[in-house]
């Protein structure tokens, strides 16, 4: 089981917040004059995570996962109860430490494959203490235009 320091149960308990959400898909072109208003709400919660008891969120530090649009800096959902299938992006912890990459196999011998060229596959054979923490199933990061 996963402590989290500091933070009491009740402290992790979700709170239902629900932003507005309007009906229309977003294009880059024009906007539509008929999406000046607003119809449903979306509660993040619900959007974004099928399995509270195992989800959690992490922050992103570095550039080993960049061309799979994970950036340093992002918030990374992970969700524990999904299987770690070859080719899912999985939180891993190899001797101790966490590492973000992807799971693959190649003629049959399991790898974790950073999305840079600059960063080398992980050998798991190499290594005598890994564990699959979870599965990465969003990634959220800022357009850079967060200012006041």
């Amino acid at each position: 089981m996963l402590f989290v320091q500091g933070v009491s149960p009740s402290q992790l308990e979700r709170s239902k917040k629900v932003f507005p959400l309007m009906q229309e898909h977003i294009e880059a072109g024009f906007p539509s004059p008929a999406d000046d208003y607003i119809d449903i709400g979306i509660d993040l919660n619900e959007e974004l995570i099928r399995h509270p008891s195992s989800t959690f969120f992490l922050r992103v530090k570095g550039q080993s996962m960049s061309n799979a649009g994970i950036l340093d800096g992002d918030l990374l959902i992970v969700d524990r109860s999904l299987d770690p299938k070859p080719g899912r992006i999985v939180v891993a912890i190899i001797d101790g430490s966490f590492t973000l990459k992807k799971l693959t196999y190649q003629k049959g011998i399991p790898y974790l494959e950073a999305e840079h060229p600059n960063y080398p596959s992980i050998d798991l054979r190499h290594h005598d203490n890994v564990q699959i923490w979870g599965v990465a199933i969003y990634s959220i990061h800022s357009l850079g235009h967060i200012s006041n």
